[in-house]
């Protein structure tokens, strides 16, 4: 579904609250308050895949794609596809995807096709020697820009998963993105660029900007927010806009992994009264991360955060909505690889008739998700704490299948009881993760102890890569630096 953004009709007055507002604002995020934009709701990935499509295929001058995963599958060729034609025809066609995102999802015989037509591909950081950690940094962006004119951002990839598997019953990914116009555009187009020049090799073709419009394209005042490694331009407006939010702060985030700087920002929001809600994936993709971002619930919990979890299949939507007035959508995650060490691009929009659809979207999303709780203690002398009565407590090891029917059973029943409630139980101190670790740990030092060759090899191996990449590195740069004594001579 597409929700269109009316413009706000109560405009913030301009107050010197306001003002210094909006420079602090504008320092954390790197980014300047750019006026006259329309703004369109993107929800889920059919309106998105259309909404790309149809720009693509209206493109006359040049199309700039940039996405962290575009896979070889019915999805990716029909965008590969289409930009073929479009290259075919004369229109400059670039395209930037993450070497990591697409490991195993498309290979460079996929790109071929566009090549063969004069598209341009590039694929962001592969392995390089001299560069032992550079496959750390990611280009976790999701961007399209077409003719100057129009641009779309999102939490979206490329690939038919998003829109689930309706024969097996699968539903499709929940995600947010948004569609421009107006001088925001140019903004994508600039981000582009810098993530096209960061993969080496020639620059692109020199183009015109798109002309003045005769009239704005609209009136809604946003920040385009191109980040890169190590800028944390995303990290200092989070927290910003978590110490500025008087009454609400609705937060939707696929990979949730508060560090404790932002975990400690939303507390204090928290305890000031403010209604902060948090909403995750009940089912990840990425089941360590879910894990990480289930053990740091309960600091949550404690100071008033209302935390939700997703009922579907894959919740992948990454947003933010502040006081009614300020929204935020894009590629970044709650959690410091997108903070510090990713390529990602946001949008964050002041206007209160976008954040009131953006908020009105959260509340409908809670309409599918459970609500986690904290289990009550009693404390009685002479007793351990026990477990809620709203959650049995774990079953004695009995043994054989009488054992895993009672475990089946108890499953069953929280289920059915988070089903009925609309709630779910969070028991004591994250024990699964530990105890997980205290086995893994075990299982490392039996190893260690009996076959020390299984452990020393692969060590010694990572130790030679390693060294092997910073010498190469070391004598590059000595080199350059001969060069540049040489020069200047």
């Amino acid at each position: 579904m597409t929700y269109t953004c009316r413009m706000s009709t109560t405009p913030l007055p301009v107050t010197p609250h306001r003002l210094l507002a909006e420079q602090a604002l504008s320092r954390a995020a790197g980014a300047p308050l750019l006026g006259g934009n329309a703004v369109e709701l993107l929800i889920d990935a059919a309106a998105h895949y259309d909404a790309w499509l149809a720009a693509i295929r209206a493109a006359r001058q040049r199309v700039l794609l940039e996405n962290y995963i575009v896979r070889d599958d019915a999805v990716g060729r029909q965008f590969r596809d289409a930009l073929a034609e479009r290259a075919q025809a004369g229109v400059l066609v670039a395209v930037v995807v993450d070497w990591v995102g697409c490991l195993g999802q498309s290979r460079g015989a996929f790109w071929a096709p566009l090549r063969a037509a004069g598209g341009l591909v590039r694929v962001f950081n592969p392995p390089q020697l001299g560069q032992p950690f550079g496959w750390i940094s990611r280009d976790h962006r999701k961007l399209l820009a077409v003719d100057g004119t129009h641009g779309f951002l999102s939490g979206v990839c490329i690939s038919a998963k998003w829109l689930g598997d309706p024969a097996r019953g699968v539903p499709p990914w929940r995600d947010t993105g948004v569609a421009l116009r107006g001088p925001a555009v140019a903004e994508l187009e600039a981000a582009f660029v810098q993530s096209w020049d960061a993969t080496g090799g020639a620059a692109l073709p020199a183009w015109a900007p798109a002309p003045a419009p005769d009239e704005p394209a609209g009136s809604i005042a946003l920040r385009v927010i191109a980040t890169q490694p190590a800028s944390a331009s995303m990290y200092r407006l989070d927290q910003l806009i978590a110490a500025m939010a008087r009454r609400t702060l609705w937060l939707t985030d696929a990979y949730f992994v508060g560090i404790a700087p932002y975990v400690q920002a939303l507390v204090a929001a928290a305890r000031d009264g403010v209604d902060v809600r948090l909403l995750v994936p009940g089912n990840s993709d990425v089941p360590v991360v879910a894990g990480m971002s289930r053990a740091g619930y309960r600091p949550l919990l404690k100071a008033g955060i209302r935390v939700f979890e997703w009922n579907g299949s894959m919740l992948h939507a990454k947003t933010a909505v502040a006081d009614g007035q300020w929204a935020r959508v894009g590629s970044s995650n709650l959690n410091i690889a997108s903070w510090l060490g990713n390529r990602e691009i946001d949008v964050a929009v002041e206007d209160a008739g976008f954040a009131g659809r953006l908020a009105a979207q959260f509340e409908r999303d809670l309409g599918n998700a459970t609500e986690i709780v904290l289990a009550p203690r009693r404390h009685r002398r002479s007793e351990r704490v026990r477990r809620s009565a709203a959650r049995p407590p774990r079953v004695r090891r009995a043994g054989g299948s009488s054992s895993r029917a009672a475990v089946g059973a108890l499953r069953i029943a929280n289920s059915v009881g988070a089903v009925l409630s609309d709630h779910r139980v969070l028991g004591d101190t994250s024990s699964g993760p530990l105890l997980a670790g205290a086995l893994a740990l075990a299982a490392l030092a039996v190893v260690t102890i009996l076959w020390p060759a299984w452990i020393g090899w692969p060590f010694g191996a990572l130790a030679g890569w390693l060294g092997f990449n910073l010498g190469i590195r070391g004598w590059r740069l000595r080199l350059r630096r001969q060069r540049e004594l040489r020069e200047d001579d």
